[in-house]
């Protein structure tokens, strides 16, 4: 982080202390659960897409205000295999919203050295929705700034069933060179095998409007995570909020299961 506090919150409100937030614990992943857009546009009698389109403006300022706090990896939950079940315009509405806008913002992503990639099943998107996130992905691969990782047509379920395979998959092949196909399994071993295979663990997740569950994001990479979930919609997640979810963070005692 090169850029001084009060240039990255420029206008704190009141009893929001800048001077709290602690530089040298900084979580190093922080992934999002980015929820609340459908309320949003309800509650200003607008349909859902209207709300994702609003939710654009949360994701720029989440991913410039991590950046210039030194975060190394953030993850947004954009969406799930689950998603796949909501009417059907609002699934193609969401697909084009996706690939208009990774079009639009990678140039600046790139300028700010920030590399993007995703993990979920890209296959089962639309061809423009998926070119869109793989050009994204080869203009800024070498980057080495903040990667940004999208979570899109995700579910860790189907992520950690891959992860299974990969392992029997590992095991059949040993047995097959005549080595022993039964050694013991690590969770290394099993890790290398999760789209998150090169990225580590999120220390924080982040819920945004008020829900209290997981919906299938990161089960087997959250085991230790801190949760912080805030009442506010996403369209409404500013930098503000985001710092207001990093001291919360910064609050928590993390023992993994030790006793201090």
């Amino acid at each position: 982080m090169n850029k001084p506090l009060d240039y990255i919150f420029p206008n704190p409100p009141e009893g929001l202390n800048l001077g709290a937030l602690d530089l040298d614990n900084i979580p190093q992943h922080v992934a999002v659960i980015m929820d609340g857009n459908g309320r949003w546009a309800k509650k200003r009698a607008m349909n859902r897409l209207k709300g994702h389109k609003a939710g654009i403006e949360a994701v720029r300022e989440t991913i410039r205000c991590a950046s210039d706090l030194g975060v190394r990896y953030l993850t947004i939950y954009s969406f799930s295999t689950e998603n796949w079940k909501r009417p059907q315009d609002e699934v193609v509405g969401l697909m084009d919203l996706f690939a208009k806008t990774m079009l639009a913002e990678v140039d600046g992503l790139h300028e700010e050295n920030v590399r993007v990639r995703t993990i979920g099943d890209l296959s089962a998107l639309p061809a423009e929705t998926r070119e869109a996130f793989e050009e994204a992905w080869q203009k800024t691969r070498n980057n080495t700034g903040m990667t940004l990782v999208v979570a899109v047509n995700y579910g860790s379920r189907q992520e950690i069933l891959n992860a299974a395979e990969a392992c029997v998959r590992r095991a059949l092949a040993r047995a097959a060179e005549g080595e022993d196909p039964t050694v013991a399994l690590t969770e290394a071993d099993f890790a290398r095998g999760l789209y998150t295979a090169d990225i580590p663990d999120p220390e924080v997740v982040i819920r945004t409007s008020g829900e209290l569950r997981l919906s299938n994001f990161l089960l087997w990479q959250v085991a230790y995570s801190e949760f912080v979930i805030t009442d506010t919609l996403w369209p409404d997640f500013d930098r503000y909020e985001f710092l207001r979810c990093l001291l919360a963070y910064q609050g928590r005692d993390r023992r993994f299961g030790a006793v201090k």
